[in-house]
């Protein structure tokens, strides 16, 4: 049993592979192919360029000239390919709001990360003693080299991060 069932599914793919290979082969700029896609006598689908004679369910498919299928419902008064029909459909407008609130989320992520880094230099210009904690939580106090690496650091981040706030 699972192996017939394995041998019509490899038939299937046989034949749908065969009949890609059919169409890019014989595909004219000039004009548009015509497929007949119907089910046999077993069940098993069939795609033939000529009409099959003992078949059910038979159904015509078009391809165009660019090897892509035709479907005169989809290019019904279109006369541009890039042509927008002005209205977006309900997954085109989920995908913007999406969008969107990523684009805000991101801007409120940078203003979040532009106020610590101006945070940041100002404790570093303040003076004094400044420290980090190292890996064993012990106090690792800076040198005034370090702490003008540090400072150029969080300004470069500042340059990066807080483009198009106040300063």
């Amino acid at each position: 049993m699972a192996y017939s069932l394995m041998i019509n599914t490899a038939n299937k793919l046989l034949i749908g592979v065969a009949t890609t290979c059919l169409l890019a082969l014989s595909m004219n700029a000039s004009h548009a192919i015509q497929v007949y896609k119907s089910i046999g006598a077993h069940g098993e689908v069939k795609y033939s360029q000529h009409a099959p004679q003992n078949a059910r369910n038979i159904e015509v498919i078009e391809f165009r000239s660019d090897g892509r299928q035709a479907n005169a419902g989809q290019m019904a008064g279109k006369t541009d390919v890039n042509q927008n029909s002005g209205a977006q459909n309900a997954e085109e407008q989920r995908v913007a709001q999406l969008e969107a609130r990523i684009k805000d989320q991101e801007a409120q992520a940078n203003a979040q990360r532009c106020q610590s880094l101006r945070n940041n230099l100002t404790n570093l210009n303040v003076g004094g003693r400044i420290y980090e904690m190292d890996a064993n939580g012990k106090r690792q106090y800076l040198d005034g080299r370090e702490i003008e690496l540090k400072r150029e650091r969080v300004q470069q981040a500042i340059g990066q991060y807080c483009k198009g706030t106040e300063t």
